[in-house]
């Protein structure tokens, strides 16, 4: 699985957001959609490393 380069797409989005929403081009209704779906994003990324060899050892 490519977990980093979800993982580095996730963090633009979430900078691309970041960037609209300080000038003001999003709506409140469609702030609430982009957060949520960044955060599934981030999540889903969080899970794939999970599974992968490196995700699953112990420190």
């Amino acid at each position: 699985r490519m977990v980093f380069p979800a993982y580095d797409q996730c963090i633009k989005a979430s900078h691309v957001f970041n960037l609209l929403d300080a000038r003001g081009v999003i709506s409140v209704t469609e702030r609430q959609s982009y957060i949520l779906r960044v955060r599934n994003l981030a999540k889903a990324c969080g899970e794939a490393f999970l599974k992968t060899q490196a995700g699953g050892l112990a420190a």
